[in-house]
């Protein structure tokens, strides 16, 4: 598999050609999270996810902002960049991945979903932890919609949860990722 940033680049300079070889960019997918817990429940959102997938190899990577997160609360908002992901020190996580089992003669017809797992290391807070997810797959009209829902353990991540509200947070997070990607003319 290719390093992140190389497969990033790589699919962004070859955009010209990506409807004949299955390639689909976006610059706006979704990524969210939600932890419940019985001090409060945390969830926030981010829209600025930048995401490649190749269809014909079943390769996929994608950078999320961490000061882009939006949560419905400002001070945990602060919290969250300054205390808990240090945002200043790692500024994105990162996925870089392919399905599992994914050749080259895979076929996806149009309005179908279809169930996938996809492999890769997963990135945040400077730690990168091979995962395994499952997701889905579905062309919607032109685009590639991308679809998986999983659980991290921020202590996977060295992330520290303060002493004072470490009994009062949830151990994991959910994170649900919403992909539309449109083809590279």
């Amino acid at each position: 598999m290719k390093p992140f940033w190389l497969l990033l680049s790589l699919l962004l300079s070859t955009a010209s050609s990506a409807l004949a070889q299955g390639k689909y960019l976006t610059r706006t997918g979704r990524i969210s999270f939600f932890s419940s817990a019985p001090l409060e429940d945390i969830e926030a959102h981010n829209e600025q996810v930048a995401a490649v997938f190749d269809l014909q190899t079943g390769q996929l990577a994608f950078t999320v902002p961490m000061r882009a997160f939006v949560f419905r609360n400002g001070l945990m908002q602060e919290h969250f960049n300054e205390n808990y992901v240090e945002s200043e020190k790692y500024p994105r996580a990162t996925f870089a991945g392919q399905l599992a089992g994914w050749s080259a003669a895979e076929t996806l017809a149009p309005g179908t979903t279809r169930n996938v797992t996809v492999e890769g290391d997963l990135t945040i807070h400077g730690v990168k932890r091979r995962v395994r997810v499952p997701g889905t797959l579905a062309l919607r009209g032109n685009a590639l919609a991308v679809n998986a829902k999983f659980v991290v353990a921020p202590a996977d991540y060295q992330i520290e949860i303060p002493l004072l509200v470490r009994e009062h947070i949830a151990k994991t997070v959910t994170i649900t990722v919403a992909l539309t990607c449109p083809p590279q003319p």
